[in-house]
């Protein structure tokens, strides 16, 4: 992995301080004497530690280990009579992308081989702004109500008294929230562990709404589809790989692209009318649940191609923001719960992350141009509005709002009793997580026991004990296959 192309040996000119001015030495700090202590005033000095100190911002709370890329997106099928975005509008136009693939739950320095979701988020810079599609690589996710993910993302983390990871905390949390065992089943089978992420599919998981010229909606899921193949490492493999190389993935897509074998992913739509969604005989608006294909065939509508490492890491990947929230019109939000949740807490995390004016970091900035009244804050770059009024409306001239694009977007129809409506448990949250054991091979059956049954041995018998009731729910005869190796490793279970 070569960590740069530049020339060796050419001049790159002198080295200056933060402020530009010329250095005269970098090896010799400022003192009163030969042995005497550093003067404050070597600004040179105060200025190099001061940026050292903070040379790392804080990480993600989740996703905090990733990869990145640049690429395009290149429309290959007509679908403006869905939707009136812009990048979307004629087969061959093609879009800007950059991609950041990821793990979820573990630290900056985990491994890349770990049991665990991996992040798909794709920042599309289209002329109608940032459109920015956040998933993951399963169709689906483990809660359904944004309440719970802080919780459910604590399970995943370390004990607050050991700083250890513990599976106590995983398996009372799923005991306690079923509906998290359909993402558990994949989770615990080998699509677990892909083997890097050039092999794996990508999904917005989310139902989201595309909506066209005359204002009439579309319920669609987005799947991206890798062109290279699905491959994954069964659980000895990743464990093998995680102990010869812990930056396994990240090292896989840098090379490949390096060596210009450029990943690509089909990118299709399933598409539901407003009533098919009302009617579908699960619902849209739960994450835990997939549409099936049969139901709504995939529909392809373009192909993502990545082929351009990033020049700097921290810059481009490790300051990349992407959230749900940042659409452009054409492209809507539905009522998902976990996406309303996550519409405002990406965004949050960016502004507590890097800085309220994040947007205008180089990696997020849009090429259409920005407007608006927004001014000051830490790293404001440019002009800062310069001397356009930072108000609005007004009668100086200042940025103003279009009546050219009808808000067709927001048209949609809510109303209700204002109340906590619990979603209830039902036998139809178990019925996809036993269509999902069966379509397995018996090899990938034996694969998903063995791998749920050795992480639940981990944990104490009490929690043991208040899972299985639900992994007999799915299926009695794969409940039954982990509760019997539990049992024979703990006769008193």
């Amino acid at each position: 992995m070569r960590s740069t192309d530049l020339p060796i040996g050419r001049d790159q000119g002198v080295l200056t301080t933060s402020t530009g001015a010329p250095v005269a030495s970098n090896q010799t700090s400022q003192t009163a004497g030969y042995n005497g202590p550093v003067l404050l005033q070597d600004f040179h000095l105060i200025d190099k530690l001061a940026h050292f100190d903070r040379e790392r911002i804080p990480e993600r709370v989740v996703h905090a280990k990733g990869a990145g890329a640049h690429g395009y997106f290149e429309v290959t099928n007509d679908v403006s009579h869905l939707t009136c975005a812009k990048f979307l509008s004629s087969v061959g136009k093609r879009t800007p992308i950059f991609t950041r693939f990821s793990t979820v739950g573990g630290e900056t320095g985990s491994t890349d081989t770990a049991r665990d979701p991996r992040g798909f988020a794709v920042k599309f810079y289209t002329e109608e702004g940032n459109w920015d599609m956040v998933g993951n690589n399963t169709p689906i996710f483990f809660i359904r109500d944004p309440i719970k993910f802080p919780d459910f993302i604590h399970t995943q983390k370390r004990d607050p008294r050991t700083h250890l990871k513990n599976p106590d905390m995983q398996w009372d949390f799923f005991s306690h929230v079923p509906e998290a065992l359909h993402q558990v089943m994949i989770l615990f089978s080998n699509r677990g562990t892909p083997d890097g992420f050039r092999h794996m599919h990508g999904y917005s998981s989310h139902t989201l709404k595309l909506v066209n010229e005359e204002g009439v909606p579309h319920y669609v899921k987005w799947h991206f589809r890798t062109d290279q193949g699905i491959k994954n490492f069964r659980a000895k493999e990743a464990a093998q790989m995680d102990g010869i190389n812990p930056d396994y993935a990240t090292q896989d897509l840098f090379e490949a692209i390096e060596r210009g074998d450029h990943p690509s992913w089909t990118v299709y739509l399933q598409v539901l009318t407003e009533e098919q969604a009302l009617n579908y005989e699960y619902n849209v608006l739960d994450v835990t649940k997939v549409i099936s294909q049969k139901d709504f065939p995939l529909q392809e509508v373009g192909r993502l191609v990545l082929d351009r490492n990033p020049e700097n890491y921290f810059a481009e990947v490790e300051q990349a923001a992407f959230s749900p929230s940042h659409m452009v019109p054409g492209i809507a939000p539905t009522a998902d719960r976990m996406l309303q949740g996550r519409l405002f807490s990406y965004p949050d995390t960016h502004r507590h992350r890097l800085g309220a004016n994040y947007q205008q970091l180089p990696i997020n900035r849009p090429i259409a141009p920005v407007r608006n009244q927004q001014r000051d804050g830490p790293m404001s770059f440019g002009d800062n509005g310069g001397r356009l009024p930072n108000y609005e409306p007004n009668s100086l001239g200042g940025p103003h709002e279009s009546h050219s694009v009808r808000e067709t977007d927001a048209v949609s129809q809510a109303e209700g009793l204002l109340a906590r409506h619990t979603y209830g448990l039902t036998d139809k949250d178990f019925e996809q997580p036993r269509a999902l054991y069966n379509l397995l091979s018996k090899e990938e059956q034996q694969d998903l026991v063995d791998n749920i049954a050795g992480n639940i041995a981990l944990a104490q018998p009490i929690f043991q004990r208040s899972i299985l009731p639900h992994l007999l729910r799915i299926d009695n005869e794969f409940g039954s296959r982990i509760e019997a190796i539990l049992k024979a490793k703990n006769p008193d279970l």
